[in-house]
């Protein structure tokens, strides 16, 4: 079972007062406990740019994938028999490929690596990887706590290795038939909606988010 750190002594603002980009607040720290108390309050952390300090994110729409709406096409229901699905075998890897600078819009910095990584040595962060015999073709990562998983970031070597990745990761969610189970994607892209992805009100994430964080864990992420 993951470890509870020290709580933050930060006091954040409800996420429904984030401002019209969606943002609640600047600054604070990337603690474990700080991290862990902006998931389960709706919020998450992003920098604003590169230059800024870490901003914590609430978007109104929210972006969640439902677990019995995930679409999986042809072409994937292919991809799927040509990857092994693994967890938490590959996580600095996984957050190092999600990080690389050459990616466009790239925003995970050496700071967010580091307190990810922390969150994974504790429990809380989690990978959810696509392998195949030239090794790992993509993944993702993401914040587990309850009934709520929260994806961060994803990447892909070659082809359909990150949809494959996610797929595998709603078969986890689903394992145990917990309806209240929340997969959160922050934002909804093109991409995402192909695979199943809505928008949400924040109004409706919040009060989702409540009953995902009553239930336990999924048996994956024990």
């Amino acid at each position: 079972m993951p470890l509870e750190p020290p709580p933050t002594p930060w006091r954040f603002p409800p996420a429904t007062e984030a401002d019209g980009h969606g943002v609640a607040g600047v600054g604070a720290d990337l603690e474990p406990g700080t991290l862990l108390h902006a998931y389960r309050h709706g919020l998450f952390p992003m920098p604003i740019d590169r230059e800024s300090p870490i901003g914590w994110w609430s978007p109104d729409p929210r972006g969640v994938l439902p677990l019995d709406g995930l679409i999986v096409s042809r072409s994937l229901a292919r991809s799927q028999a040509r990857y092994e699905v693994r967890v938490d075998t590959a996580f600095e890897l996984v957050i190092a490929a999600c990080a690389d600078d050459e990616r466009p819009g790239g925003w995970i910095t050496g700071e967010v690596r580091t307190a990810y990584r922390r969150l994974h040595d504790l429990g809380w962060a989690h990978s959810v990887e696509a392998w195949d015999e030239d090794g790992l073709a993509g993944g993702l990562y993401g914040i587990a706590v309850g009934g709520l998983f929260a994806g961060e970031s994803m990447f892909h070597r070659r082809t359909d290795a990150s949809k494959v990745a996610l797929s595998g990761l709603v078969d986890l969610l689903r394992e145990d038939g917990e309806p209240a189970r929340l997969l959160d994607v922050q934002w909804t892209t093109d991409h995402l909606r192909r695979l199943g992805a809505v928008d949400v009100s924040r109004v409706d994430y919040l009060e989702r988010l409540n009953r995902a964080l009553k239930v336990s864990l999924p048996p994956a992420f024990r």
